[in-house]
């Protein structure tokens, strides 16, 4: 069986984790637990809001996030809900906020697009990494540049995971 394309950004990440043996780092929400259902609220069904997300274990050399939420089960492969980055190493990144600078996600836009799936219950996961530096791109730049970017520069990963469908 041949991988899909869409995978290959995160089969890349993966292995630089490995190679950098980099940290663990915890995610949680408020909102919904690891494998549950993501509230309506967060969803296109709701008011398309971002879910509040608590960070633990942050490494003393954490300088910056990048947050990418996306959905592995889409029709035509992964879809990038949103993508944030340079976000300050908080604790907390709030319900309805922008943390960070804001990526081009596959709504074509630069902001949250909640859980929305076609059909069927979708995947949901929103994956955090601490960086030993701040990335230099704009407002707007593609996903697959700050992956680029992150390379070398992963010190710590934190992945939540919840699941979503109509009704």
């Amino acid at each position: 069986m041949r991988p899909r394309k869409h995978c290959y950004g995160s089969l890349i990440i993966l292995l630089l984790l490995i190679a950098c043996e980099v940290n663990t780092m915890k995610l949680t929400s408020t909102a919904f637990r690891q494998g549950e259902k993501i509230p309506a609220i967060y969803t296109c069904d709701g008011n398309d809001i971002n879910p509040p997300l608590q960070i633990t274990d942050i490494p003393k050399n954490a300088k910056t996030f990048v947050l990418i939420v996306d959905d592995p089960d889409a029709p035509r492969g992964t879809w990038t809900h949103w993508v944030v980055f340079n976000i300050e190493p908080l604790q907390l990144i709030p319900e309805k906020s922008v943390p960070g600078l804001e990526a081009m996600n596959d709504f074509k836009r630069t902001a949250y697009g909640g859980p929305c799936p076609p059909s069927g219950i979708h995947r949901y996961f929103f994956k955090l990494y601490a960086l030993d530096k701040e990335l230099e791109l704009k407002q707007g730049a593609a996903r697959q540049d700050i992956e680029k970017a992150m390379q070398g520069h992963i010190v710590a990963t934190a992945e939540l995971m919840g699941t979503y469908s109509h009704g």
